[in-house]
């Protein structure tokens, strides 16, 4: 798929310099984390997806799915770096994230929104889960 000068592409390895960059743009990026983690996160993804500016060959936007392949899926780490960002290029990331999911049966497809970016979503498919909150593990067992 192609966004204005933009090829999002799915992909099984890519530049760890370049998603280090993309999430430290999405603020994920703390200093404990390991660079030489980057090419498991992405072959171990579901589908993971980046954006190259077709001009420079420069990874501007990255999303990708968890899942088992079978029953479900989770869409996360979708950033676009801010230059390039309010056009549709998260659009086109998040259709080509759905569309593999949906390629294999996999139609329960879901994300955590950061609080306010429910305009982006909602016309991409997604509604809020009334009844359900989105819990993260912070203690010990």
């Amino acid at each position: 798929m192609t966004a204005e000068g933009i090829r999002v592409s799915c992909v099984r390895a890519w530049s760890t310099e370049d998603i280090v960059a993309l999430y430290r743009a999405g603020g994920w990026w703390k200093d404990e984390y390991n660079p030489a983690d980057i090419p498991r996160l992405i072959s171990g993804s579901f589908a993971f997806v980046v954006a190259v500016d077709t001009g420079s060959g420069r990874a501007v936007g990255m999303g990708r799915a968890i899942s088992d392949g079978v029953s479900d899926a989770y869409l996360q780490d979708l950033v676009v770096l801010p230059g390039y960002r309010g056009g549709d290029l998260g659009t086109v990331m998040v259709s080509s994230l759905i569309e593999r999911c949906l390629e294999v049966g996999i139609t329960w497809i879901a994300l955590i929104a950061e609080p306010g970016s429910e305009a982006f979503y909602l016309p991409l498919g997604f509604a809020c889960m009334e009844g359900h909150i989105p819990l993260i593990y912070r203690g010990e067992v």
